[in-house]
């Protein structure tokens, strides 16, 4: 199904960018998780009333007063959505652009493995460590709950936000992979990738300042992800959910495609 021993590699090669990104989502995480305090609290309702527009665009108008309406309000809005997109567009650049561009491609093709066997490994190295990700993630934000706040989480309504979220990191996943397939230079598929997500963030901020800008969350792909109608367990939300899911899936099934049949200047 895979080659194991490339699966390996990779993970021997990438764990360090891995470890980087848990550590700054820790610092946030929990830094986040402590700021649950009524008297912050109304600090922080204060400040968002004095700059709606900034507070509205990183979509932490409206935090609620539960720490599940919190936390999500404050860390999933921009944090869990800009960050682990960094490490997306490195991390599918690396797999599959980065040795086009260098010349190692020509050394993994050596082996007797066929070009489709190569890129699905490269794809479930891919998932794999954004599954790590997220339940490093949210274990953190859970046990910080839990020392901090005992039984103040609400578990269900927190584990269906993370379904959510997960089904936006695949879908982004899917696209920036894709260009990792699609371009022989890693510069190009790099700043296709960069360019997809800067857009979607920007636009999905923007739609969130006020009314007049409010249709443009049809132009985003962020918007599927909506964090408050997961927690209210609205139908939209779950379509929103599937979406992303199918259009990650097929973005991947595409760039497999385009990988074992193009030209590869090896």
């Amino acid at each position: 199904m895979i080659n194991l021993t490339l699966y390996k590699k990779e993970w021997k090669k990438n764990w360090i960018l891995l470890v980087i990104f848990m550590a700054v989502l820790t610092m946030y995480a929990t830094m986040i998780v402590s700021m649950f305090d009524p008297k912050l609290g109304d600090s922080l309702k204060t400040m968002a009333e004095s700059m709606p527009e900034v507070f509205a665009a990183f979509g932490m108008a409206d935090v609620g007063t539960t720490l599940i309406e919190f936390v999500t309000g404050y860390l999933y809005g921009i944090l869990l959505t800009a960050f682990p997109a960094v490490y997306i567009i490195v991390l599918a650049n690396r797999l599959i652009a980065r040795y086009v561009d260098n010349g190692s491609m020509a050394y993994l093709l050596s082996v007797p493995e066929k070009r489709n066997k190569l890129v699905r490994t490269q794809i479930t190295f891919l998932v794999s460590s954004l599954l790590m990700l997220l339940v490093y993630v949210m274990a953190v934000i859970v046990i910080s709950s839990e020392l901090m706040f005992p039984g103040h989480m609400e578990m269900k309504a927190f584990f269906k936000v993370n379904i959510g979220l997960f089904g936006l990191w695949i879908m982004t996943a899917g696209v920036c992979f894709f260009f990792s397939c699609l371009f022989n230079e890693s510069k190009r598929a790099n700043g296709a990738a960069s360019a997809f997500v800067v857009y979607s963030l920007l636009v999905q901020m923007i739609a969130q300042v006020g009314d007049k800008f409010e249709n443009l969350k049809y132009a985003t792909p962020m918007t599927l992800f909506s964090v408050d109608n997961l927690v209210a367990d609205k139908a939209s939300a779950w379509y929103g959910c599937t979406i992303m899911y199918v259009v990650g899936i097929l973005c991947f099934v595409a760039a497999a495609k385009i990988f074992e049949r193009k030209d590869l200047p090896i």
